[in-house]
C-alpha cells in the first residue's frame, strides 16, 4: 500500500501565551493518500486558513506531526520549507495571485525559476499545460486582459508545472460565477483523474461534493463527513 502524501498526526496551533492563548487546531489526525481528491469544508472561523497555512508549509504546528511526502515538516529549516513549498505543493488561491507585470507565459514559469535541484526532474512545459487549460492563444496577454476563469486556468497551469504530489486548492471558485466555477471544478476533477493528489478548502457544500472524500472543520476538530 502507497504512503500517505500527507499525514497529520494529533496536530496543534495556538496563538498567543499564557491568559491570551488562543487555541485554533486542536489534535487533528488525517491521511491523504496519493491520487485522492480531499475537500475539507467548514464555515468562517473553523480554522481553515490556519490549517491551509499548516498544510501548505507555510506556518507551523504548535504540536503534533506533519508529514508531507514521509517527511516530518515541521522543524525543517525556512530556507527547506521554502524549497517544499515550491517543488512539492503546487497552489491554488482564490485570488489567483498571478503577478500583473507578467504575461501568461511568464506567470506559469514563475515556480520553475525557484524549483529544487534534483527533485521532480525538469518539470513540465508551461506551454504544454497552458494548452491543456485552454489559453494557448493567451500566453503573451497579462492577467489584466483576461476573465476571472482565465486567470484561474493559468494559476491552475502554474500549480502543475513543477509536476508537485499535491495540488492545494484554497476556495478556487470563491471569485467566480456559478458556470465559470465548474469548468475550474472540472478541471480538477480532470486532474484527479489523471492520478492526481488534490486537497481543496471550501466552505461551499455543493463544491465539496465534487470531490471523492470530504471531512468537516468545526471549531478547529476535524471529522469525516462522508
Amino acid at each position: 500500500m502507497s504512503a500517505a502524501v500527507l499525514a497529520l498526526q494529533g496536530v496543534t496551533k495556538s496563538y498567543g501565551q499564557g491568559d491570551a492563548r488562543v487555541e485554533v487546531l486542536h489534535g487533528l489526525d488525517l491521511e491523504v493518500m496519493p491520487g485522492e481528491f480531499v475537500a475539507i469544508m467548514g464555515p468562517s472561523g473553523s480554522g481553515k486558513s490556519t490549517l491551509l497555512n499548516i498544510l501548505g508549509c507555510l506556518d507551523r504546528p504548535t504540536g503534533g506531526a506533519y508529514l508531507l511526502d514521509g517527511e516530518d515538516v515541521a522543524d525543517l529549516s525556512d530556507d527547506r520549507l521554502s524549497l517544499i513549498r515550491n517543488g512539492r505543493i503546487g497552489f491554488i488561491f482564490q485570488s489567483y495571485n498571478l503577478i500583473a507585470q507578467l504575461t501568461v507565459l511568464e506567470n506559469v514559469k514563475v515556480p520553475l525559476l525557484y524549483r529544487a535541484r534534483g527533485r521532480g526532474g525538469e518539470g513540465r512545459r508551461p506551454e504544454d499545460l497552458l494548452e491543456t487549460v485552454g489559453l494557448s492563444h493567451r500566453l503573451a496577454h497579462r492577467p489584466s486582459q483576461l476573465s476571472g476563469g482565465e486567470c484561474q486556468r493559468v494559476a491552475i497551469a502554474r500549480a502543475l508545472v513543477n509536476d508537485p504530489i499535491l495540488i492545494l486548492a484554497d476556495e478556487p471558485t470563491g471569485n467566480l460565477d456559478s458556470k465559470t466555477g465548474a469548468e475550474v471544478l472540472e478541471l480538477l476533477e480532470g486532474l484527479h483523474r489523471q492520478g492526481r493528489t488534490i486537497v481543496l478548502i471550501t466552505h461551499d457544500p455543493a463544491v465539496a461534493k465534487r470531490a471523492g472524500r470530504t471531512v468537516r472543520l468545526q471549531d478547529g476538530r476535524l471529522k469525516d463527513a462522508s
